[in-house]
């Protein structure tokens, strides 16, 4: 009988020593714990700012501080600067002033969890501003393209009709020197005026509106460029180059030059710059030619297709770029901090501009009588143009000046 061999025996392993953890140290600048809009919303979208409506769009999505802001939660600070010490979006390129602007900047340091404790949220009011046309990157060139492909299926149609015959010999003239002179009015407030003041503002929200107004003014001003072109081809006669005579040399245009010029020589100040132009210029001076000469008379003397380019840089102003810059200055005159210091700001500018305006205006109005049909009165289109800016200013809040009645 075989014997059960022993099984081995197992060694016992020593106790290893008790080792230590250190404790968990939270200094709220983990991910996570600071609070923002959407933090107790059932669905989180991660939100870090509040919509203007119920729901966020894709405009804000994209638009709403893609360059951050110090006083939410950039917390190193601006990550950049300028020449003379400015960094970031400096609020001192305006004189104009929204909620919290005066507020000392949080403190930024280690362990700080980014310093926003006490600001209110958006921090300062600069930042609740929305273009009402929702407009970014995407849309500028999409509407772009669509004009230009309506403008484009306009003229051709006209060049396959010879509608171009039937212009009277004095709108021939009118339309190769005045009108085809408008493109440097167009042309030189979309370079200087809003693609120049389009870093200035406080927020990316009003420099994307700004760059989407310069973009309007610029096509526009091409479109009378390439339709100057074409006239010369379709017209016996037409000269293509009177428009620089008559924007260098005609009377009725030095006014308008002036002015033009005179807007582009704001250099300290955005926000007077745009107030300047698109709340004074453009309803007592711009529409007044666009609506009240060029597209009243244009008819009458044979001509259905100038109409057309002409409504189409219309449309920008009235339907897009006076909309979003009313929603832009509105606001400030009824800020809960500075309204008294921007309606003080903002009737000075109208005392300024305002006559240099009415002035500009009067200059152009041997035009009413060069057409062989004539348009309305002259005093006519410019009561309607007095009036259509009268309510303007009452949309903002603003009171008529009594430069108006000059």
């Amino acid at each position: 009988m075989t014997a059960t061999p022993e099984a081995p025996q197992r060694t016992q392993e020593p106790e290893r020593p008790a080792r230590s953890v250190p404790r968990v140290n939270f200094t709220d600048a983990e991910a996570g714990a600071k609070t923002f809009p959407d933090s107790d919303a059932r669905a989180r979208h991660y939100n870090y700012y509040v919509p203007a409506k119920r729901k966020q769009t894709h405009y804000e999505d994209v638009t709403v501080e893609v360059q951050p802001d110090p006083r939410h939660y950039l917390s190193q600070g601006w990550i950049y600067g300028f020449a003379d010490g400015a960094a970031g979006y400096p609020l001192s390129w305006t004189k104009l002033k929204a909620w919290g602007v005066d507020d000392p900047p949080p403190v930024r340091g280690v362990g700080t969890g980014g310093g926003g404790e006490g600001l209110s949220w958006p921090a300062h009011g600069w930042h609740e501003f929305r273009d009402p046309n929702e407009e970014w990157e995407q849309t500028i060139y999409r509407n772009n393209a669509n004009v230009v492909r309506q403008v484009n299926a306009n003229i051709e149609n006209a060049r396959s009709a010879k509608a171009f015959d039937q212009w009277t010999p004095n709108w021939v003239r009118f339309v190769e020197r005045d009108v085809g002179g408008w493109m440097h009015v167009e042309h030189i407030l979309g370079l200087y005026v809003f693609a120049a003041n389009e870093r200035s503002a406080p927020t990316n929200m009003h420099n994307t509106a700004m760059a989407v107004n310069s973009a309007h003014k610029l096509r526009f001003a091409q479109d009378l460029a390439l339709y100057n072109l074409t006239l010369t081809e379709e017209i016996d006669g037409f000269d293509g180059t009177a428009h620089l005579d008559a924007w260098n040399n005609d009377p009725e245009l030095q006014g308008v030059r002036e002015l033009t010029e005179a807007l582009t020589a704001i250099q300290d100040d955005w926000g007077e710059a745009i107030f300047a132009t698109n709340i004074v210029f453009e309803p007592l001076v711009g529409e007044l030619f666009r609506s009240g000469l060029v597209m009243q008379a244009a008819p009458g003397n044979g001509d259905f297709v100038t109409p057309t380019v002409i409504g189409a840089g219309e449309y920008d102003f009235a339907q897009r770029d006076l909309s979003w810059s009313k929603v832009c200055f509105a606001p400030l005159v009824h800020d809960r901090e500075f309204a008294d210091h921007n309606r003080r700001l903002m009737d000075g500018w109208l005392s300024a501009w305002v006559p240099r305006a009415l002035a500009a205006a009067r200059t152009m109005q041997p035009l009413w009588s060069q057409p062989d049909s004539l348009p309305p009165r002259f005093e006519d289109s410019l009561e309607r143009a007095k009036s259509r800016f009268a309510r303007i200013l009452g949309d903002l809040g603003l009171e008529t000046p009594k430069e108006l009645a000059q």
